[in-house]
């Protein structure tokens, strides 16, 4: 039974449309829908069954998963993505040379390269598939909206209340959330004038889709930054920005989240209204008279 219309086109709608119905989805199927959401580069380069013995299901499964979101087989929607893998991506021409380079030096050395692969990886990834469309519309939403409320807990707290500092010099309606007690608390005051940006990664923290839950029964339009399509706030989202943060150490990299949220302030910067440059120079000129810097 096909559950989306029509047949989307595009590997970034393709995963957005699995996304949307993942919670529709047999457990096996759905089993085979979040291991391609979580590794979608591997749909273009690995069989069928490859896939198949990836996600742990059988082959058939992933035609089911195919016909859910209304293509008639699995060749037609791994198509889009051999497509795209035929065009080429984004690529750092001499990273190869340069981590072989650092990588000398023992152990200490291996692990630079390691870190500074993964960071290259991340990033490079990010811009390969960053749309700039989306940027721009999510970037309208937070210049237009009465407030803008960036939500982050644990690791996230901290990439939530840098967008929101760096936003403040320029324009005043961008704030992190929680300020006290709880996000539902604030989320709770909002309506259809506001914008909430929404951040979790894996494991997702239940409180940030407890607010997105209710943002959406308020009516409040959600820009969500996650680590993966099977998010649990993805379906739930206006604008979903999906970011790598692979990492070869036991806990996940923050770069390319940083990466996607200042790119999408520097959208908001665009196209905002007001007079940005004159907003900062006075932010700044401010800090001086105070004495708050040493120039």
């Amino acid at each position: 039974m096909t559950l989306v219309e029509p047949t989307p086109s595009e590997p970034t709608e393709i995963l957005g449309a699995l996304s949307s119905v993942l919670d529709d989805l047999s457990p096996q199927v759905r089993q085979a829908a979040v291991y391609v959401l979580d590794n979608p580069g591997e749909i273009a380069v690995t069989s069928m069954r490859g896939i198949a013995d990836a996600a742990g299901v059988k082959p058939n499964t992933l035609v089911r998963m195919a016909r859910a979101v209304g293509f008639d087989g699995y060749d037609d929607l791994r198509t889009p993505f051999r497509q795209n893998a035929a065009e080429g991506t984004l690529s750092f021409p001499d990273r190869a040379r340069f981590l072989q380079t650092i990588s000398q030096g023992g152990s200490h050395g291996s692990l630079l390269a390691d870190m500074a692969g993964a960071a290259f990886a991340n990033v490079e990834s990010l811009f390969a598939s960053a749309d700039a469309d989306e940027l721009r519309a999510a970037a309208d939403l937070i210049d237009e909206a009465r407030r803008a409320n960036v939500l982050g807990v644990g690791t996230a707290r901290t990439l939530a209340e840098n967008f929101a500092y760096v936003a403040s010099m320029a324009v005043d309606n961008v704030t992190a959330i929680p300020v006290i007690g709880l996000a539902i608390d604030d989320v709770a005051r909002m309506d259809g004038r506001d914008v909430l940006v929404a951040m979790t990664f894996s494991p997702y923290r239940s409180e940030v889709v407890e607010a997105v839950r209710l943002a959406v029964e308020r009516s409040v339009p959600v820009i969500v930054v996650t680590d993966s399509h099977a998010s649990p706030i993805v379906p739930l989202s206006t604008h979903a920005f999906v970011v790598p943060n692979d990492s070869p150490l036991p806990f996940s990299s923050n770069i390319a989240a940083t990466a996607l949220l200042e790119t999408l302030l520097a959208f908001v910067v665009a196209e905002s209204h007001d007079d940005v440059a004159t907003a900062i120079e006075a932010f700044h000129d401010n800090r001086r008279q105070a004495n708050i810097y040493q120039d």
